[in-house]
């Protein structure tokens, strides 16, 4: 399946209604287009307001696609957007805690500003998310969370320490809960891309370039350098890995941190 328009692969996943947060670009828009594809009912969850999905995935208007806006960091505001997406499409049988942020510092001059606002995205919420859509999966018997972590969730960063503490909260939670509801029919897991071709990679490259002197050309190579496919990952690479964790066969998997990273770490 090719990033443009989405064609059915299978329905696999007919009747089930994911949740993808931050599933209007990058890493999530490949997860929302690619759970569709596999016949499932999807409501992106994201900050801003009045988003045509149609025009920003590229799919045609009849597509099992709805938009509910809200601060993943803000507990109420999640409940009311899982609340109204329900109204919609039904309980909720899938959630990808794909939103996230990352911002760069050494740590001596990292403020508690940084650290929160890497702290209140990443990790508070995936707890949120995750808070509001684990009752009906449990209620059904059948649930899948995937969390979109990082490499970073996984090895140490220099100057993103914040936003590697975040990740591996994200880690640690996705294990614990993994436990808490292994014999109630809900598996959750975490994807961890290495550097990944999206927006948020342009923006590491230009900081990078900006902070050293280098061209965006020559940061850019530094990244695809600690590839040892000596590539960036494609958001559809990773969308392909969070799909295996939600489509039959995949039962058994669970409380797992799988590296897409070309082999970065393994």
């Amino acid at each position: 399946m090719t990033m443009g328009s989405v064609q059915s692969i299978s329905n696999l996943l007919e009747g089930k209604h994911a949740v993808v947060t931050g599933g209007a670009r990058g890493i999530g828009a490949a997860v929302t287009r690619v759970l569709l594809a596999h016949g499932a009912r999807v409501t992106v969850l994201g900050q801003s307001e009045n988003v045509d999905l149609s025009n920003r995935l590229d799919l045609e208007k009849s597509r099992k696609v709805d938009y509910a806006s809200a601060d993943v960091s803000d507990p109420d505001a999640v409940n009311q957007a899982f609340a109204s997406a329900k109204g919609r499409w039904g309980p909720v049988s899938i959630l990808v805690n794909n939103a996230g942020r990352a911002m760069s510092s050494p740590f001596m001059k990292s403020d508690v500003k940084l650290w929160r606002a890497m702290m209140d995205v990443n990790l508070d919420g995936t707890f949120n998310s995750t808070h509001a859509a684990l009752p009906d999966m449990v209620e059904s018997g059948w649930g899948r969370i995937v969390n979109i972590a990082s490499t970073a969730g996984l090895v140490g960063y220099s100057y993103v320490s914040a936003y590697c503490a975040a990740k591996h909260g994200v880690i640690g939670l996705t294990r614990a809960l993994a436990l808490e509801v292994a014999t109630k029919g809900v598996t959750v897991n975490a994807v961890c891309p290495g550097y990944t071709e999206t927006d948020m990679l342009l923006q590491a490259v230009n900081t990078i370039a900006a902070k050293t002197g280098r061209t965006p050309e020559d940061a850019r190579a530094e990244l695809v350098s600690h590839n040892p496919q000596k590539k960036l990952i494609q958001p559809q690479e990773v969308a392909n890995a969070v799909a295996w964790l939600c489509l039959p066969g995949s039962e058994a998997i669970t409380g797992q941190a799988i590296s897409v990273s070309g082999g970065e770490v393994m």
